[in-house]
């Protein structure tokens, strides 16, 4: 029998930091601040999943969701509210609520907030012993702020020039369609 795991109460939210299940409330969990990246949740404590990353991020427009890149593992992503661009292969897409993204291993990818507001993507990928990511540099992505300035394997090199995140939700919580 798995047992359910408890929930601790930090100064920012909820968190599991042990193996077993539990339930928790995105707008009840551990939130980060990243600034120009935008918010995002893991439901994760000191403990990472094993086979799989769920996290929730929130972009304002012109926001980007981290770096332009590629990984060995695969990942989906459901665009909850708002608009972003996804930039995906040397192609832009517009995305709207209730979009699919399915994103193979390998495939270059990057979703920047668009549109007049937040946008919510929740996102789901294969965590991997062997995880490879490559952060290539992108013209494409360049334009949106989403480009490492020199293709890498290293994501402190491709992330150097952005703070650590501050812990905390977003100004506009209230606002959000599950708030």
């Amino acid at each position: 029998m798995v047992p359910e795991a408890p929930l601790r109460e930090t100064k920012h939210g909820l968190v599991a930091d042990v193996e077993g299940w539990f339930v928790l409330n995105a707008r009840d969990s551990r939130w980060r601040d990243y600034g120009p990246l935008g918010f995002f949740c893991n439901f994760e404590g000191k403990r990472p999943f094993r086979q799989l990353g769920f996290n929730i991020n929130i972009l304002e427009p012109g926001q980007v969701l981290g770096r332009y890149h590629r990984e060995n593992a695969q990942e989906a992503f459901l665009v909850l509210a708002g608009t972003c661009v996804l930039l995906v292969e040397g192609e832009e897409r517009t995305l709207r609520a209730w979009d699919f993204f399915h994103c193979p291993a390998g495939t270059e990818h990057v979703f920047v907030g668009a549109g007049d507001g937040p946008c919510a993507v929740l996102m789901v990928g294969a965590r991997t012993e062997d995880e490879q990511l490559l952060y290539p540099v992108s013209e494409l992505a360049a334009r949106y702020g989403a480009s490492a300035e020199e293709t890498t394997p290293d994501a402190s090199q491709a992330y150097a020039k952005f703070e650590r995140p501050r812990r905390e939700k977003p100004p506009y919580w209230s606002e959000l369609p599950w708030a």
